[in-house]
């Protein structure tokens, strides 16, 4: 998916979005928003949003002075929904089907996202989640094919989102013991996206599946940017599972047979690209 006129708005709005996150000055912030109205004739039609975004948070983080920049703000993610996780459990144990369950409550945790055009709240997600019907549902497609499935590659996507990965990792394990799993992180820090110095030393998520350092900057996976070892993990993988708005971003100008996409959907530019409404929940075949 390209980037589009509502997406440059987006982008733009994110950079006061990091001065407001920041708690920054005035000075400084419009430093920022200068250097992103500078970086929107570079813009590319021919690149997905996160391409095009992606020399504007490096630029803010040399701004800064810092390379993870939602360090702390990311490590509160992390604390809140790990808060959340015993009670989404419960939810998920006292559903009729814990695969929907589960993989409802996985896309409940992509909720938690900085960059997102709308902003939402974790607990009353995760509360909610239950009662509504997938917008597009392809769960029976996804269970199928996990049944006949040796290895799985799960792309992350946001800090604290992860807690809510490894929980539904969990339950893909019970349910399907016999898959191995590789879980996909970006490669340094990028926005409030979950990368690989955030979680080498997670040992339950080590316990459930082997991370990956994909070599990706972007906040979204780019195929011809990963790294030779993760993108033959990632062919050698028989299912891929693509969480959040970045990675549907990146990967649906590709035409991948094994591809799910797990979402909540938070911009008009993507429901319009799914013909769906900001809002919707998605479990979607790729092709």
């Amino acid at each position: 998916m390209n980037i589009e006129p509502q997406c440059i708005s987006c982008i733009f709005n994110q950079a006061y979005k990091v001065s407001a996150h920041l708690k920054l000055d005035k000075i400084l912030s419009k430093r920022i928003l200068d250097e992103a109205a500078s970086l929107i004739p570079t813009f590319s039609y021919d690149k997905t949003p996160p391409q095009n975004a992606l020399k504007l948070y490096q630029n803010i983080s040399h701004i800064l002075g810092k390379d993870d920049i939602y360090k702390e703000i990311k490590k509160a993610s992390i604390d809140k929904a790990k808060e959340l996780i015993p009670f989404a459990k419960d939810l998920i144990e006292s559903s009729n089907d814990r695969f929907v369950a589960a993989t409802k409550i996985a896309v409940a945790g992509n909720v938690i996202d900085l960059a997102s055009e709308h902003e939402f709240d974790l607990e009353s997600e995760v509360k909610s989640i239950l009662s509504k019907e997938f917008n597009h549902d392809d769960t029976k497609v996804l269970e199928k094919r996990l049944k006949n499935s040796k290895k799985v590659a799960y792309l992350a996507d946001n800090a604290g989102e992860n807690e809510f990965d490894k929980l539904y990792m969990s339950y893909l394990k019970e349910l399907f013991p016999d898959i191995e799993i590789f879980y996909f992180v970006r490669s340094k820090p990028i926005i409030n996206d979950i990368c690989f110095d955030d979680v080498k030393d997670d040992k339950e998520l080590k316990s459930l599946a082997t991370v990956v350092d994909s070599g990706n900057l972007t906040p979204g996976v780019v195929l011809e940017d990963l790294t030779q070892k993760a993108r033959d993990c990632l062919q050698s993988c028989d299912t891929i599972i693509s969480k959040g708005m970045g990675n549907y971003e990146c990967l649906s100008n590709y035409k991948l047979d094994r591809l799910f996409y797990l979402l909540k959907v938070k911009c008009e530019v993507v429901a319009s690209s799914l013909g769906l409404k900001v809002g919707d929940i998605v479990c979607k075949e790729a092709v």
